[in-house]
């Protein structure tokens, strides 16, 4: 199969992009596909050209664009299959406002969080310090913060304008992070993340090798095994997502669980998330890969069955 790996891009996550896009074109030619590798750029008539000559497309993009929908979109459009959600999906899943609010409508737990759309010396009202901050679109954990006084509010917020940024200002819960993967209908194996050098898993503990402990499965009661399984179902359902998803989680000292977050395009390295919680289910990475393809080419295979 002619496969174009799109990757890279402009984002401030290309490097994480451009890593796991190495090992992903590594599998996809051990199972035999003839791969072409794509680093975006603007201009999209590339992307077009390079994409009519192939069957499918692996997208391992981070950020935007990417996981804001634009690129499947555009693949949508001249028929190209391709593996995770599509543009609806993938905007909603990256808009953390938007998607917080579409799952508090469904009665799932999230922390109580206000947009910031402007200066801050104070908490937004119903929020008290410490407050959790983070980029409204952004992803890898990039700029997340714990703002403690009104200094720190205010220096962040400004910092963020200058980058242009949406903010979420969040209620700070105590705990202990979560991550569970769904592959196609079925929840993977929750991971426990314990950051070794920070409070929390941000971008330094994500990709430092000694960042953080891992643990998979995770090791928790087989209750709240089951309650963040059905939790990242009810998000990847409701959020309209297909194939893969990874839902980020706080336990806290009481087992209360919050949904943080959704990531349509999680990291894809042999020792990401994803791909850890895969192979305590089975699949190893080159399998995990193959998977995911397959899914896109049978998707696409549907698609044209309606069209017709």
């Amino acid at each position: 199969m002619r496969v174009l790996l799109i990757a890279g891009g402009w984002s401030r996550e290309r490097e994480v992009s451009l890593s796991g896009a190495f090992q992903i074109e590594t599998a996809l030619k051990s199972l035999g596909h003839d791969v072409s590798f794509f680093d975006l750029d603007p201009d999209l008539e590339r992307l077009i050209n390079a994409a009519r000559g192939c069957d499918a497309a692996f997208i391992n993009l981070h950020g935007r664009p990417g996981e804001d929908g634009t690129i499947q979109a555009l693949l949508d459009d001249i028929g190209i299959p391709y593996q995770g959600s599509g543009p609806m999906g993938s905007f909603l899943a990256l808009n953390k406002h938007l998607s917080k609010q579409i799952l508090r409508n469904h009665g799932l737990p999230t922390p109580n969080w206000f947009l910031s759309t402007g200066p801050h010396k104070n908490p937004p009202q119903g929020l008290s310090f410490p407050l959790f901050a983070k980029p409204n679109t952004g992803g890898s954990s990039l700029d997340m913060a714990i703002l403690d006084n009104s200094y720190e509010l205010e220096k962040y917020i400004k910092q963020q304008a200058f980058n242009n940024e949406e903010i979420i200002l969040e209620e700070y819960v105590q705990g202990v992070e979560l991550t569970c993967a769904v592959l196609e209908d079925a929840a993977l194996p929750p991971i426990l993340i314990k950051p070794l050098k920070g409070i929390f898993f941000d971008y330094a503990s994500k990709y430092d090798p000694d960042g953080a402990s891992e643990l998979c499965p995770a090791p928790v009661s087989d209750e709240i095994v089951l309650q963040v399984q059905d939790l990242s179902l009810e998000v990847h359902r409701i959020l309209g997502l297909r194939h893969y998803s990874r839902t980020d989680f706080i336990l806290d000292k009481n087992s209360g669980i919050y949904i943080l977050e959704a990531n349509t395009l999680p990291g894809m390295t042999s020792t990401s998330l994803v791909p850890r919680a895969a192979l305590a289910a089975g699949f190893d990475f080159p399998a995990l890969v193959d998977k995911l393809l397959a899914m896109a080419v049978d998707s696409g295979k549907n698609q044209s069955r309606r069209a017709l």
